[in-house]
């Protein structure tokens, strides 16, 4: 039976902010806040944390949720999310949720399944929000994307873009970092040898898209907090106690 898995890849080094997966938020470690949210999505029939580290997976086992240990030697997420697939072959479409995204919203995650899901042209899918300040546009650490009338991805940048030769005639749009993805579409990714685009700006679907796959996109109306660094931790911390 065709099943559709949120599959969470977690590791416990990071060069900004050590261990953060397990990093402790009003009693609960950022990866259990991570799953909860994954498991309000209406459209997943599995979670699975893929990790390499021990602390990660009796941490996931302890709170109930289902983990996975991986290889050491991966070198980015989907390589990680590939072993977990390779064992299942009843998983058809696959949600890649990162570890850090706390806030995220399940509607969000819905929504990038129901674009492979429902979409045959879509290899993989993702989110996009409109950007309105001039700071976010010309962030390079701040992805961007343009979209053609459908929906689908044209190029990702660090870079302005498009670049304003005239008066702007739409919208900047801000890539968000989480991705659906066909089975078939996720195996041929991580077949696939890094492309000079990918290279250069050092974005990983750029590969997709140089290799003429289709990325199909969804407007969202919210501004992740991914925790990348201390400050993005406190601004968590902030949120949540804010809540409670």
């Amino acid at each position: 039976m065709s099943k559709t898995a949120i599959i969470i890849p977690a590791r416990y080094g990071s060069s900004r902010l050590e261990g953060k997966p397990l990093i402790e938020v009003a009693g609960k470690t950022i990866i259990q806040w991570v799953y909860e949210k994954a498991q309000m999505s209406k459209l997943a029939d599995m979670i699975i944390v893929a990790t390499d580290d021990e602390r990660i997976f009796n941490t996931v086992k302890a709170f109930g949720g289902n983990v996975e240990m991986t290889s050491t030697s991966h070198k980015c997420g989907s390589d990680r999310i590939r072993e977990v697939v390779d064992r299942h072959p009843e998983i058809d479409y696959i949600v890649n949720l990162q570890g850090d995204e706390p806030l995220i919203e399940p509607s969000a995650i819905d929504e990038v399944a129901r674009n492979v899901i429902e979409d045959s042209s879509a290899d993989i899918s993702t989110l996009v929000r409109v950007l309105t300040s001039a700071e976010d546009i010309d962030n390079p650490n701040l992805v961007k994307c343009v979209r053609d009338k459908n929906g689908f991805a044209l190029y990702f940048s660090r870079s302005k873009i498009p670049y304003e030769r005239n008066p702007v005639c739409g919208e900047f749009y801000g890539h968000l970092g989480i991705y659906g993805y066909k089975r078939e579409a996720l195996i041929k990714m991580t077949t696939l040898a890094q492309t000079p685009l990918e290279k250069t700006e050092s974005l990983e679907q750029l590969r997709a898209l140089e290799n003429g796959m289709k990325i199909k996109t969804s407007v969202v109306n919210f501004a992740p907090v991914g925790i990348d660094t201390a400050d993005d931790l406190e601004k968590f911390k902030k949120i949540i106690s804010q809540k409670l």
